[in-house]
């Protein structure tokens, strides 16, 4: 099972230790183009500070996030699983986990970034602040910049097993599973079940605690058929929309009734 999820506006602090090495993070496919865009940002945050801050778009509360940029190569590194915080990823609660959930994450979960393309949870990167809907002056819009690169590295990732689409939409257009990959692939929306309206918030902590759940059980369902399945038992509402024809992806409503 490979697990796609957003990354988090927020980060915590780099750490302390070994600087980032490029060539060290999973998707080995990807490091030309990542270090394509490292390179572009750095140099711009180092630049024109008020330019960085219109690119990125940033509001003037966050102007400080641009002096972390010029320091990508410097700073020390964390796992990726400790650099990204938010609902999502409070939910999930990597560190709590016990050792063999740890293990299932780091195999199955891939973090998608507009610096990094995806990394793994055990991907050591420092703290950052570039997301996908950014437009380098060089690059141009990083979304676009991935689909090449990551249409030769995600199939390979996600070998031939179940995929379990949490993306936002931000994140959804540097990769879009093809074929035999899409046709075992779900997508998920969280719905108020009273009102079938997705809410943010909920949204995104519903889902964390979905991976949670699946990684603490040790479930490994083989596809979307069988996820429905898992789900259901680990106490979810869930209702399916199977694929009308083959090649697409199934499209998975998890119900909740309380907003929290």
């Amino acid at each position: 099972m490979l697990v796609l999820l957003p990354p988090s506006e927020g980060k915590a602090p780099s750490g302390r230790g070994t600087a980032l090495k490029l060539e060290s993070l999973s998707l080995p496919g990807l490091t030309e183009a990542r270090r394509a865009v490292l390179d572009e940002l750095a140099e711009l945050c180092a630049g024109d500070e008020e330019k960085a801050r219109e690119v990125l778009g940033l509001s003037e509360g966050l102007r400080g996030e641009i002096a972390k940029n010029t320091q990508l190569r410097s700073a020390g590194a964390r796992p990726a699983g400790e650099i990204y915080t938010g609902v999502l990823y409070d939910a999930l609660d990597l560190a709590s986990l016990d050792t063999a959930a740890k293990r299932r994450a780091s195999r199955s979960l891939l973090v998608f970034s507009g610096l990094w393309g995806a990394v793994r949870v055990t991907d050591r990167i420092p703290s950052y602040r570039c997301s996908m809907g950014v437009r380098l002056p060089g690059l141009g819009a990083l979304g676009a910049h991935w689909r090449t690169p990551m249409a030769a590295a995600l199939p390979e990732a996600a070998g031939d097993g179940l995929v379990l689409d949490l993306r936002s939409s931000a994140y959804t257009g540097a990769w879009k599973p093809k074929g035999e990959v899409a046709g075992r692939t779900a997508t998920v929306r969280v719905l108020h079940a009273p009102t079938r309206k997705v809410v943010s918030h909920f949204n995104k902590a519903t889902k964390g605690r979905i991976v949670r759940s699946l990684l603490a059980a040790g479930a490994a369902p083989a596809g979307p058929a069988e996820l429905v399945e898992t789900l259901r038992e680990l106490g979810y509402e869930v209702e399916v929309q199977a694929p009308a024809r083959a090649g697409t992806a199934w499209a998975l409503d998890v119900l909740v009734d309380e907003v929290h």
